[in-house]
């Protein structure tokens, strides 16, 4: 076994998969309702947002801090939005990255924050943004829902 064998067959289940949902559909009958709501492009903000800012705020702020702003702020994008929910994914998240990436693959992350005076300057000026800007949301959000 090389380094592509869990890859490809991989592949080969989705591809499986694939194919059967594809025949599935095809042999349903037609529904009645063909509305396609509108796009929310704030969804997609917030998450794509998330994530990238994930990538900066990893080098800066250590895996432990910045996973678990990924997950509340990228969970804002649900409308079942719930502060405990998300709280806990993170804590599982936090505890299952550091067991399967930092012990089991032995890979080497920054686990806890570096000096802010190290940071590079876009980190200064993207972190913190980021960060009340997500809070701003954060509390948007547990208002909208009392």
């Amino acid at each position: 076994m090389g380094p592509g064998y869990f890859p490809f067959w991989l592949g080969v289940v989705l591809a499986l998969l694939g194919g059967v949902v594809t025949i599935g559909s095809l042999r349903g009958k037609e529904a009645d309702d063909h509305h396609i709501g509108k796009f929310d492009f704030d969804i997609l903000a917030l998450i794509i947002g998330s994530i990238v800012v994930f990538g900066v705020m990893l080098d800066n702020l250590g895996l432990y801090i910045s996973l678990v702003l990924l997950v509340i702020f990228s969970s804002l994008a649900s409308h079942e939005f719930s502060l405990k929910i998300a709280i806990g994914n993170a804590i599982f998240l936090v505890i299952f990255t550091w067991l399967a990436f930092v012990r089991g693959l032995g890979l080497i992350f920054p686990l806890w924050p570096v000096p802010f005076a190290e940071w590079p300057t876009y980190a200064m000026i993207i972190i913190p943004l980021s960060i009340i800007v997500g809070f701003v949301i954060l509390i948007k959000k547990i208002k909208g829902s009392k």
